[in-house]
């Protein structure tokens, strides 16, 4: 999204890494070479105009872009490119809290959302390279990128949860009246809009002396997210307790999608003016990521009667700074009278009928003429717009030292490296103290939050040995095998101790913290492949990898309940609560296989046809306290497959894309774990060139309609935590080179 794919020489996948690579990866290494204006003779320019289209909200949206690569002489040149965006995407959303099953056996979800999501993403974009050859044996380069988003996002929401279990149903249905327990729906709007800038400036280059080559790199890669008086949300409700006041009926005979009809008290129900403002909150949030990297590495050649002998070593600092800081007002008791007919609006979902709903620009005209009549909840001002503020400092120096020998159809790789972490991060330790107690001699008269800085910090050394092989047991057959060891690091909003709060319908406080007790993945890897080419275009590959893992890192959910924390958790109450935590030791064990073909040898018109297939078997087992679980985000099967034809100036390729279902995150009882269900996509692309340097092309992504689903397993069948739907988006352009 930031690199043009005019600009790309190539995408290298590497999935053994060597010394002279960061190690901070277990599965594969994804490489982007750029073009460099030295490897083309001839200017090339490229401009496409694009227009995007999306099913589900039926709308339109530009694209346009300019790319060049300009060869100025035999020394220097320049290569870049602009691209300008808008896409406007929807979704269709239902999720549940949680499950529960009356005595007598009735199954029903304790609250119910459905959401309606519309985005508009504005985005541009820079690239900008050039190369200079000093002379024949040093070339110098600097390389500017930048990209920036602006993203507006609106949500209606419709949520209805229940005090008391159900009064009738069966096992695809539940009833629940007011008569039994309150009965509370909200309905509301979140508007946010998102700034974001990525920019990122390099400069190196390359000088060969004799058998010596120096390479040699600074870079610096900033990003910022600014969150500008983003109002999450304006919320109007309604609680229904009277007997009479509603009745309503849940259909669970499609799980991933259950259904609702009000039985009574549908006139209250559907009338606007039934709903109160309940809370508006404002948001300002900026966060600031910041990069420097600078690089050195050196190469001696020998030639020796055996074959070459590469010796190569280098060193690499990386200083990386990220801060974070939200501001959050949340307002309520409204003085006037503000119900949700003072901003009713239409929408367009279409899962269920979630009407009434608010108007995006009333909510903003009335909300911006009406927030003197708001009250400042400054406990909860004080609370949100500090448990999330964190900055953090990492510093990883890195020096390795290898060799690469070659001898005919034999190459060895070998080495190690090095990699010295030190990290700090400072946030806020807020404590909450309840009324009566007694602080510094002192009795408080209210609930009182105490704010403080705190402060962790961690480093260590991580030493990572490495070997590879390559074996051709012929022109058209390839062996390779590796081992390396290698290190990841958990991210700044999993280590900084803070508390993203998320809102919760019901008045319950949830959310997910951060762990900064939280040790690096660390990992052993082996793999193997044969590759065995059987024409110029077809390849067979299978592959075999094995990985045993300690600290890998999964995400908990905890209720109020559970111990150990018992809803406290770094002095912050907490109702649910997710949090990463390290796991003990985990192994990954898999069977690759690849197959590429281009149908050449078949008689016209045949002989235009391409085919396809990728298949990955994973086994994955990991260790957390009496429990034995997947690894999260480790899919058992996923496997690609393309059919395509080309003739002439005509190209067309249809993919089918699936992936299993994996473990996304652990709960306290293991039927109650989230999981992803499997995913099945079908995308088409075909181009047609009108001329040589003149291309029509059109992709199709998602033709199926594939949604989104999060379910957790349940005893004996699956129940709906989240549901997604999509429909299919297009693109159509065309593309102009000279």
């Amino acid at each position: 999204d930031v690199i043009a794919s005019e600009l790309v020489e190539a995408v290298e996948v590497v999935k053994t890494l060597t010394p002279d690579m960061d190690a901070d990866t277990i599965g594969a290494s994804i490489n982007i070479e750029t073009t460099s204006a030295f490897e083309v003779e001839e200017p090339f320019f490229s401009v496409k105009l694009e227009q995007q289209y999306n099913d589900l909200n039926e709308e339109y949206s530009p694209k346009g872009s300019v790319d060049f690569i300009y060869p100025v002489n035999d020394r220097f040149g320049i290569a870049g490119g602009f691209s300008y965006s808008e896409r406007q995407t929807s979704t269709d959303n239902i999720e549940s809290e949680g499950w529960g099953i009356t005595d007598s056996g009735i199954l029903f979800a304790d609250a119910i959302e459905y959401r309606d999501y519309d985005v508009l993403r504005e985005r541009t974009g820079l690239s900008l390279k050039a190369d200079y050859a000093v002379n024949d044996s040093t070339e110098l380069f600097a390389h500017l990128m930048y990209s920036e988003f602006e993203d507006t996002e609106e949500r209606r929401r419709l949520v209805m949860e229940f005090a008391e279990e159900p009064t009738s149903g069966d096992s695809t249905s539940a009833v629940f009246l007011s008569d039994d327990g309150e009965i509370a729906v909200d309905r509301g709007l979140k508007d946010r809009y998102e700034a974001q800038t990525i920019q990122t400036f390099a400069v190196g280059g390359k000088t060969v002396v004799g058998p010596w080559r120096f390479d040699y790199s600074a870079s610096l890669a900033q990003a910022e997210e600014h969150e500008h008086k983003t109002q999450d949300p304006t919320r109007f409700s309604a609680n229904f307790e009277d007997p009479g006041a509603l009745a309503v009926s849940f259909n669970y005979a499609d799980m991933m999608k259950p259904s609702y009809s009000i039985l009574a008290g549908s006139t209250e129900f559907f009338d606007a003016a039934t709903y109160e403002i309940d809370k508006l909150e404002l948001v300002d949030a900026l966060s600031e990521d910041e990069e420097m990297t600078l690089k050195f590495d050196v190469t001696r050649t020998f030639e020796l009667a055996s074959g070459s002998l590469d010796l190569k070593g280098g060193v690499q600092l990386r200083s990386r700074t990220k801060e974070q800081d939200i501001y959050l007002e949340l307002l309520e008791d409204y003085a006037g009278d503000y119900t949700l007919a003072d901003v009713f609006g239409q929408q367009s979902y279409g899962l269920a009928v979630i009407d009434p709903m608010p108007s995006l620009s009333a909510v903003r005209a009335f909300n911006a003429a009406n927030l003197s009549g708001f009250e400042l909840n400054q406990y909860d001002t004080d609370l949100e717009s500090n448990v999330e503020d964190f900055e953090m400092e990492e510093d990883i120096f890195a020096t390795y030292a290898m060799a690469r020998w070659s001898a005919g159809d034999l190459t060895l790789i070998g080495g190690v490296r090095f990699e010295a972490t030190d990290y700090s991060v400072r946030a806020n330790r807020t404590e909450e103290v309840e009324e009566g107690a007694v602080r510094n001699g002192v009795t408080l008269e209210e609930d009182t939050l105490f704010i403080s800085a705190t402060r962790d910090s961690d480093d260590y050394l991580d030493v990572l040995p490495s070997l590879s092989m390559r074996y051709d047991l012929s022109d058209d057959v390839v062996l390779r095998a590796g081992f390396f060891q290698s290190v990841v690091r958990p991210t700044p909003t999993e280590l900084a101790p803070i508390f993203i709060v998320a809102e919760a319908a019901d008045g319950e406080r949830e959310g997910e913290f951060g762990n900064s007790q939280l040790e690096p993945y660390e990992a052993m890897n082996f793999d193997a492949s044969l590759e065995y080419y059987f024409s110029p275009q077809g390849a067979v590959q299978v592959g075999v990898f094995y990985k045993t893992i300690d600290n890998f890192i999964y995400q908990r959910e905890f209720e109020a309940g559970d111990a150990p924390y018992n809803g406290v958790y770094n002095n912050v109450n907490f109702d649910v609560m997710t949090v990463p935590l390290n796991g003990e030791e985990a192994t990954v064990t898999g069977l690759e296989f690849a197959y590429q073909h281009a149908l050449t040898m078949l008689p016209a018109p045949f002989n235009g046809l391409l085919v396809g297939l990728n298949y990955t078997y994973t086994d994955t087992e990991g260790d957390i306290g009496d429990r034995t679980i997947p690894l999260p985000a480790a899919a058992e099967s996923t496997w690609n497959a393309m059919i395509g034809y080309e003739a002439g100036p005509a190209s067309v390729r249809l993919t089918a894309a699936y992936r299993d279902s994996y473990l996304d995150e652990v709960a306290g009882d293991p039927e109650e774990d989230r999981y992803v269900q499997d995913h099945t996509q079908i995308d088409l692309t075909a181009s047609y060139n009108v001329r040589d340097n003149v291309r029509l092309y059109v992709q199709l992504a998602n033709l199926n309609d594939e949604p989104y689903v999060a379910y957790q397993p349940g005893p004996s069948s699956a129940r709906l935590l989240q549901y997604e739907e999509y429909s299919w988006n297009g693109r159509f352009g065309i593309q102009v080179t000279f």
